[in-house]
């Protein structure tokens, strides 16, 4: 505020004194600090999606559906996984409420406890032997608690994480909240991979899935004590205001013509969100009913597949930064296609041929969602960048991860594995279609 040539009026000085006083509280800060918090956060989130899903292949059938065979049980399980996708946007909503009339502390707090106390309440169901159906309505009900909280946790850092990072660095700084998806399932996996190795099949049916679930739990308090630093420190609640980083009023944004680029946004990603499920949870599925691998042995595979995940993540964000983040996600797009061209061959090729679907699969994932968040988000004006940026990655989610497990399972039993490739073709043909019209969009705008 310095260099003005006049001198200030009263209320002038006043609004200079705040933003005086918001830099003071600001000097602390550092887009390190953010970073941690986003991937401890995302870690959890996806911690917690892992452990269903996984769970869905190896628990479920046996536990929820025993009147089905091995394959309906699983198509029985993927059809209430993919409950917790469409509750997100309603979670979303909810808590964009409950942020406007309370704060973003309240909204963290009530949507994480309620993401733990959901885990930890399908670690505690009983079985469809027990009290029958019911135990599969108390499943779904839970499952529909677990999207709502996710929804509900947006917390608006990969946003200000963005806007604090330097302009040649936005790449960099952007993939790393993306670490957290990897992480996540490398967690998920490692510990359903040893607790499985250890018990016998009867055990494991027993109680041993339960405890992946507990453990989820309790890093769901050790990522909301971490959150919760960051969000309620006084610093922070200047600097997310600084950058008008709050929800917008009910539909502010659908009437301020921005709403179209949720959809947009959605649609940029859609190449790295369809592969996502499809070389986390879906290979365990098809592996366990139509390969011969042991299902520690796919596991382990995929923690390996992970870790080069991580590499991957990392080496989008120096990639970004070099060619551009559009033309990053582009190329990816562009490789996924034609890695669904191989898709059927290696799901038929054994268990070598499918080992090197999950690895080659979580390599060009890393490379791929390491970039797909904020491509297109940045076309939201500050004022809808925080809202933009949730209703975007909900509406990704739904679209391109919600069915991806049942669709490609269900496809692959009737017609072969060709009909994942054909999955995996559509959602980069979508990727490609939608950065072509972005670009469009931002050349009209020029």
């Amino acid at each position: 505020m310095t260099g003005f040539a006049h001198t200030p009026h009263p209320m002038d000085t006043a609004s200079m004194d705040r933003q005086l006083a918001a830099a003071n509280h600001n000097e602390d800060i550092t887009p390190g600090e953010i970073a941690a918090g986003v991937i401890i956060g995302r870690a959890s989130e996806y911690f917690d999606f892992f452990v269903f899903g996984i769970a869905c292949v190896l628990v479920f059938p046996h536990v929820y559906f025993p009147f089905f065979a091995p394959l309906e049980g699983m198509l029985a399980a993927f059809s209430i996984f993919a409950l917790a996708f469409i509750a997100r946007p309603v979670g979303t909503f909810i808590g964009m409420e409950i942020q406007r009339r309370w704060s973003m502390a309240a909204k963290l707090t009530i949507a994480l406890f309620l993401l733990g106390s959901a885990t930890v309440g399908i670690a505690l169901l009983p079985s469809y032997e027990s009290i029958g159906v019911q135990a599969i309505w108390w499943l779904v009900g839970l499952r529909i608690a677990q999207g709502l909280a996710v929804g509900g946790s947006w917390e608006g850092l990969p946003s200000l994480l963005a806007l604090n990072a330097p302009a040649e660095k936005r790449g960099w700084w952007a993939m790393i909240g993306q670490l957290g998806a990897p992480i996540g399932f490398i967690a998920a996996a490692a510990v359903f991979a040893f607790i499985y190795s250890q018990l016998s099949h009867e055990e494991f049916i027993s109680w041993g899935w339960r405890y992946p679930f507990c453990v989820a739990f309790a890093i769901n308090v050790v990522a909301l004590f971490a959150r919760l630093r960051l969000v309620a420190d006084e610093s922070y609640t200047h600097q997310f205001k600084a950058m008008e980083l709050t929800p917008s009023a009910p539909f502010e944004m659908a009437r301020s013509g921005e709403g179209r680029n949720v959809f947009l946004g959605a649609l940029a990603a859609l190449a790295s969100f369809a592969l996502f499920h499809l070389v986390t949870v879906f290979p365990l599925s098809w592996m366990t009913l139509y390969g011969d691998a042991a299902v520690t042995h796919i596991l382990w595979m995929q923690v390996l597949g992970a870790l080069i995940d991580c590499a991957a993540v990392v080496l989008s964000g120096w990639m970004a930064d070099r060619f551009g983040r559009r033309n990053t996600l582009g190329s990816m797009a562009v490789l996924i296609g034609l890695f669904s061209f191989a898709t059927p061959m290696l799901l038929n090729g054994g268990t070598a041929g499918q080992n090197m679907f999950i690895l080659i699969g979580f390599a060009l994932l890393g490379l791929s969602y390491g970039q797909s968040s904020g491509t297109v988000t940045a076309n939201f004006s500050r004022k809808y960048r925080f809202v933009g940026a949730a209703y975007s990655a909900d509406v990704a989610w739904l679209l391109g991860e919600a069915f991806a497990p049942l669709v490609a399972l269900y496809l692959s039993s009737r017609f072969g594995p060709v009909a994942v490739g054909g999955y995996l073709l559509s959602g980069a043909i979508c990727t490609l279609l939608a950065l072509r019209l972005n670009r469009a969009l931002e050349t009209k705008r020029r």
